[in-house]
């Protein structure tokens, strides 16, 4: 399942690269306001814009889909993530290591504040 999800990441991947570089500039389109070649094109005469455009945001879709299922198929199949504590844990078990000492507060120097009430 990984291999074939992979497969088709790699492919969207090279299909939405191809498609950007075929797509024209948005200077591209001055000269064909005049009617330059606007006849002999595949697409037709309003031109390969919109046919690339849809084609671009499928496989951009279909990119994004794999990236997820990816994701989600490596942290099930991690040996590492059945040792990893969850943040809950670790407010639970958080423990200081620093020792509480107690001192007597008649034998330190700084004056006790008095209550003006």
């Amino acid at each position: 399942m990984e291999k074939l999800v992979l497969v088709i990441h790699v492919l969207s991947a090279l299909a939405i690269i191809v498609l950007i570089l075929l797509q024209q500039g948005k200077g591209a389109a001055a000269g064909a306001s005049f009617g330059a070649g606007a006849s002999q094109t595949v697409f037709g005469s309003e031109g390969s814009g919109s046919f690339f455009t849809r084609a671009t945001a499928i496989f951009a879709v279909v990119f994004f889909c794999t990236s997820f299922g990816l994701a989600i198929i490596a942290k099930n199949s991690s040996p590492l993530a059945e040792g990893i504590p969850s943040v809950l844990d670790i407010q639970n078990t958080q423990q200081t290591d620093v020792p509480v000492i107690e001192t007597p507060a008649s034998n330190s120097d700084v004056p006790a504040v008095q209550d003006e009430q």
